[in-house]
């Protein structure tokens, strides 16, 4: 049993599901959500966005920042990024 959730595109779209198959191996679930389903309206956006910010603050949810460039160098990071040369986030920096 499971589900599969696809978000983004990074890799292209996926492969066509098989929907018999998915009973056939255990009940399994494919979805795609979107945003605009779960912030219709933006006040349920701001609530999340300070949801999550409190998680962040509070130190329940660690972000990896594993490389910083200036934003100067944007063009490397994009290339870095494109080559899998990164882990966890990039940042742009506008100031040094």
């Amino acid at each position: 049993m499971g589900i599969l959730a696809s978000y983004g595109h990074a890799s292209g779209a996926p492969d066509p599901v098989d929907v018999i198959e998915l009973g056939a191996k255990g009940s399994l679930f494919v979805t795609r959500p979107a945003i605009m389903h779960y912030m219709a309206k933006r006040a349920d956006m701001l609530a999340s966005a300070r949801d999550l910010f409190d998680v962040v603050i509070g130190g329940a949810v660690g972000i990896a920042v594993d490389q910083v460039y200036p934003l100067r160098d944007a063009a490397e990071a994009h290339r870095a990024i494109e080559e899998r040369r990164t882990t966890g986030s990039t940042v742009l920096l506008p100031f040094e």
